[in-house]
């Protein structure tokens, strides 16, 4: 049986969560691609970890979804919305977490630096089954623009999610499902 979590993330209750676990994450996800990580990484930067510019989003404690959803259709919230390959983000990923960043969503493995951060900072990476971009549209039941509109569908977007289908990747204690599963344990 799924276990179901609600976000805002709890650190207590999600490092509660084992690598391999089936999850249905309920509550605020924010969206965030490659060109939409380097500006935040530029703004983090320029404005310091704990300072905050008036234009800068801030990502403490939340979860980045790694999709560029399609245009929605005539009466849809959202277009098609896979996840995008996670080790993409690899490089601004540190920095994120350092940061504050809790959880991350994507598909594929993640680099051996990406998995000791997530350990460090008690953060959790959940893979999103490749290919089921329409099934987690019908997840989506409210978007709102963020921030980067120039970007597109690779803009920053806030989206609600209802029963959202993942499995745990990476847990808070760097367990890693892609290394366990090469290991046949």
């Amino acid at each position: 049986m799924d276990t179901k979590i609600y976000l805002p993330f709890d650190t207590e209750k999600f490092c509660k969560l084992k690598v391999g676990q089936k999850v249905l994450i309920n509550g605020i996800i924010y969206t965030a691609r490659d060109q939409a990580h380097k500006r935040i990484i530029d703004r983090i930067k320029k404005a310091g970890l704990k300072g905050k510019t008036k234009d800068f989003f801030d990502f403490r404690n939340q979860v980045i979804y790694y999709t560029g959803a399609t245009p929605a259709r005539p009466g849809r919230i959202i277009g098609s919305a896979g996840p995008t390959t996670s080790y993409r983000m690899d490089a601004f990923t540190p920095l994120l977490l350092k940061y504050g960043l809790k959880g991350m969503i994507g598909k594929g493995e993640r680099s051996v630096a990406v998995r000791e951060e997530i350990k460090k900072h008690r953060a959790i990476y959940f893979i999103a089954y490749g290919g089921c971009g329409a099934l987690y549209s019908k997840c989506i039941i409210k978007k709102e623009s963020v921030a980067y509109f120039d970007l597109g569908c690779e803009a920053i977007y806030r989206l609600n999610v209802e029963n959202f289908p993942v499995i745990v990747g990476i847990d808070t204690k760097g367990n890693d499902l892609y290394e366990i599963n090469r290991k046949g344990k």
